[in-house]
């Protein structure tokens, strides 16, 4: 699979350079434009999972184990863990943030019966695959609850419950923008307690914190060691993203408030990069330094990656429900909850048990990459060639923005 996903980024980044070039200073407004700092917070919380606070502790590792793995030699593990998750792989949620704000409303691609099928597929499989991080992660970050290793009873019941939230707050977009803001909060919160924790003791200094996040530098002096595949773990990693590209692009592009395309591009890579940077440094100089996180620490982190997940369920099971019109206002709020509890518990299973994989969502993304540019070619080349604005019908109204924030 490494040829096709390899194929997919080389297409995205070639895409994006043209999206630049012709529609660089294109104001992009969705249907329901926010203020940039709530379109950057819905876009940090749902274009990310509990991945983001569980992964890193357990990763850190196994990319300084160079004779196992010495692809990583290039660089330390701080920069790795940051090239895997931030920066210029945020750019594949700007082309499709752009593409469905701006060339959707004329193309209607993802309208067509069998492209809206599989792409709801994809989407609830994700959210599925979203629940099944927070499982299999939570024995190393609550061990109190059971062996440090095995999946009991409470652990399951923790993710159900999970996904009963997320779908009860999925039934009113007010619940989304509000839990998105909440959550950026949090996260903020988590990251200034443990930076506290770190820097602010007897043996430690500001200066320590400053040392360490330079070695971020190895990221961005080997950028091109992080554009295609460089093991199977970074091509996980990256299919992953492609996963979510689709669906997050297709969520965030409602709540773009007006940002010129090449801004949306800086917002998108820029910005959700900078707390991540932040974090990714406080948990490198927790495990350089042998800094003990069980107890307090790892229920904060748990509790924070349980937003995280809420949050990203709650988006996306807006957005399939939407697009298949099986929203509560059609089928009732009891069918709704139940049926989107039910499905979705037993997705995670699926997980669970290795009969799916992310990765086999990311290849059908990168398939619909394909197929859509196809079909804009064949089908829809002069109506996308004409586009010199968002959908006219989209419009800023300021005091609506200033009240949803």
């Amino acid at each position: 699979m490494t040829p096709w996903l390899s194929a997919g980024i080389l297409f995205t980044f070639a895409a994006i350079i043209f999206i630049l070039y012709r529609w660089g200073n294109v104001r992009c407004v969705g249907v329901t434009p926010v203020r940039t700092f709530t379109f950057i917070a819905i876009l940090f919380t749902s274009g990310l999972d509990v991945g983001l606070i569980m992964f890193p502790l357990t990763e850190f590792a196994g990319y300084a184990d160079l004779a196992t793995s010495p692809e990583y030699g290039f660089t330390n593990p701080l920069a790795i863990e940051f090239g895997f998750w931030a920066f210029l792989i945020w750019s594949f949620y700007f082309l499709t943030c752009f593409y469905f704000c701006v060339l959707e409303p004329r193309v209607r691609f993802f309208e067509l019966p069998l492209v809206k099928i599989i792409n709801n597929i994809v989407i609830i499989g994700t959210c599925a695959f979203t629940a099944n991080l927070l499982l299999i992660n939570l024995p190393w970050y609550m061990p109190e609850l059971g062996d440090g290793e095995s999946i009991i009873g409470s652990f399951y019941a923790i993710v159900f419950l999970v996904i009963a939230f997320a779908v009860y707050s999925s039934t009113n977009i007010r619940y989304v923008r509000i839990l998105s803001l909440a959550t950026t909060w949090l996260f903020l919160g988590l990251i200034a307690l443990m930076w506290g924790g770190a820097f602010l003791g007897e043996n430690s200094s500001i200066g320590e914190f400053a040392n360490t996040f330079a070695m971020l530098g190895g990221y961005f002096g080997n950028i091109h060691e992080f554009v295609l595949p460089m093991n199977d773990y970074h091509e996980f990693y990256l299919y992953w993203w492609f996963a979510w590209s689709i669906m997050i692009g297709q969520f965030t592009a409602r709540f773009v408030g007006g940002l010129r395309t090449y801004q949306v591009l800086v917002a998108m890579m820029v910005f959700p990069s900078i707390p991540i940077a932040i974090w990714f440094t406080v948990l490198y100089y927790y495990n350089l330094n042998g800094i003990e996180t069980a107890g307090f620490y790892n229920i904060a982190m748990v509790v924070v990656g349980i937003t995280f997940v809420i949050n990203s369920l709650d988006s996306l099971v807006r957005l399939y429900t939407d697009n298949l019109n099986i929203g509560v206002a059609r089928i009732g709020k009891v069918k709704y909850l139940i049926g989107n509890l039910v499905a979705l518990s037993l997705l995670t299973l699926l997980f669970k048990l290795d009969f799916l994989q992310i990765q086999w969502v990311g290849a059908v993304v990168i398939g619909l990459f394909f197929t859509c540019f196809g079909y804009i070619l064949f089908t829809k080349f002069k109506e996308v060639a004409a586009i010199e604005s968002s959908p006219k019908e989209n419009k800023i109204d300021f005091t609506k923005i200033e009240h949803v924030t």
